[in-house]
C-alpha cells in the first residue's frame, strides 16, 4: 500500500471485511467503532478523498471488498447503478453509446455509462466512473439482458433489438443517426436480431418518428408484408413528413407510405421509387 492507513481506517476496512459490507450509511459505524459522528464524517471524508471508497451520495459509500492495490479503488457500473437503484427503489438499464459498444456495434469505447431509469435524471460522478442518468416513465423500462461483470455481479443491459430501436427513437441524445439504420441491417442480415422482434419492440418503445422510420428500413430490406401491416395500424393517417436522416435538411424523394423524405445521398441512390 503506498498510503499508510491510520487506526480507524484499518478498523473500518476490518469491520466491512469481518461483515462482508460493499455498502456502507452514514451512523453504521458510530458503534462498532466507537466514535461520534462527527469523527466517522471526517473518516468517510479522507477515505473518499484518497480514493479508497466511492460516495454514491451524500451519506451513501461503496466499499471494497478488500484493501485496494496501490491504495485507490473505483467500483463498476453494476455496483454503482444497483446500490444506487436500490437505494431509490428503482430499476436502471445501461443504454447507449454503451449498448452499442457491448454488441459490436459501435468499436468507439464510451468515457462515461448512460443508464435508462426511472428516478433520477442527472450527471453524477462516483469513483473514477461519470454516470449520465436519464430517468424515464417505467413503461419505457425493459427489453433487457444481465451481462456479467463480476464473479457475482451482473449488469442491466438494453438488448440487442432494444438498442437499435433506441439509437433510432433517441437518435439526438446518442448521435446515434444514420449509422443506426446501417446496424439494423447488419443484424437482420445477419439473423442475429428478426425483423419480427423490431417490429414488437418498435411498437412498444418507439415513438411515431421511429415507427415510420423502422417501417421504411424494413420495407426496403423486403420484409414480409404482416409485419409491416403491424407498424401501418399503430399510424394515424397525416400529411406530415420526417427526414430520414433528422439532422439533415428535409429534401429528397417523398415515401408517403410512411411519410418519409429520403434526404440522405445513399437513399436517393438506392430508393427504388428514386
Amino acid at each position: 500500500m503506498k498510503r499508510i492507513l491510520g487506526n480507524l481506517e484499518r478498523q473500518l476496512f476490518a469491520y466491512a471485511q469481518m461483515r462482508s459490507l460493499s455498502v456502507l450509511r452514514s451512523g453504521e459505524l458510530t458503534g462498532p467503532l466507537g466514535i461520534s459522528g462527527k469523527q466517522e464524517r471526517e473518516l468517510l471524508t479522507r477515505l473518499r478523498k484518497a480514493g479508497m471508497i466511492a460516495k454514491v451520495r451524500r451519506g451513501l459509500y461503496l466499499i471494497p471488498p478488500r484493501l485496494p492495490l496501490g491504495g485507490r479503488w473505483s467500483p463498476d457500473e453494476a455496483l454503482v447503478l444497483q446500490t444506487l437503484m436500490e437505494d431509490r427503489q428503482g430499476r436502471y438499464q445501461i443504454c447507449g453509446p454503451n449498448a452499442f459498444n457491448y454488441y459490436g456495434f459501435d468499436e468507439q469505447i464510451p468515457t462515461r455509462v448512460y443508464a435508462y431509469n426511472n428516478r433520477i435524471s442527472a450527471e453524477r460522478t462516483v469513483g473514477v466512473m461519470v454516470l449520465n442518468l436519464i430517468k424515464v416513465a417505467d413503461r419505457r423500462l425493459g427489453d433487457t439482458e444481465n451481462v456479467p461483470i463480476a464473479e457475482d455481479r451482473t449488469a442491466v443491459y438494453s438488448s440487442r433489438a432494444r438498442t437499435l430501436i433506441d439509437a433510432v427513437y433517441d437518435w439526438s441524445r446518442f448521435n446515434s443517426l444514420p449509422r443506426g439504420f446501417s446496424w439494423i441491417q447488419a443484424e437482420l442480415g445477419s439473423g442475429r436480431v428478426s425483423a419480427k422482434d423490431l417490429v414488437e419492440v418498435t411498437l412498444r418503445y418507439g415513438d411515431v418518428g421511429t415507427i415510420r422510420r423502422i417501417g421504411a428500413l424494413l420495407g426496403r430490406e423486403g420484409v414480409e408484408a404482416a409485419l409491416l401491416r403491424k407498424l401501418d395500424r399503430a399510424l394515424k393517417p397525416t400529411t406530415s413528413l420526417v427526414p430520414w436522416v433528422p439532422s439533415l435538411p428535409k429534401r429528397g424523394v417523398t415515401d408517403r407510405c410512411w411519410g418519409i423524405v429520403w434526404n440522405d445521398r445513399e437513399s436517393s441512390i438506392t430508393d427504388p421509387t428514386a
